[in-house]
């Protein structure tokens, strides 16, 4: 079966990925029939962090390649500016963020409810 999906390339801890065709049964890294385009999550403002040929993947699509979760989720992001995309990460990375620490603050009220509980049971 062909798929489309990434195939990882950079640095340790800077991760650039290639929008590849593939064979399923090839490595994630290796063997690929076409590259479609790229996606660099840590580009810089200036530079581009996304290019997708998009005719090229309704060419395969219509051939009958699998397209991955993760490309579905990019193809829908080629139409939002950059400046949108930079929005949206610092949005999501808030939102994580503000889980984290709500999740630390319920479980130090936690611990004081069963220390109160126990003080109050001796």
């Amino acid at each position: 079966m062909v798929k489309i999906r990434l195939s990882r390339a950079g640095a340790n801890k800077r991760p650039f990925y290639h929008l590849v065709v593939t064979d399923s049964r090839n490595k994630r890294d290796g063997r690929y029939i076409e590259r479609l385009g790229f996606y660099n999550p840590f580009g810089k403002m200036k530079e581009e962090d996304l290019r997708i040929d998009v005719e090229r993947v309704e060419h395969w699509v219509a051939k009958g390649a699998q397209v991955s979760d993760r490309v579905k989720k990019l193809m829908k992001l080629i139409n939002v500016s950059k400046e949108e995309r930079e929005k949206l990460k610092l949005a999501k990375a808030e939102k994580k963020k503000s889980k984290k620490h709500n999740n630390k603050v319920s479980y130090c009220y936690e611990i004081e409810e069963l220390s109160m509980s126990l003080q109050a049971s001796l």
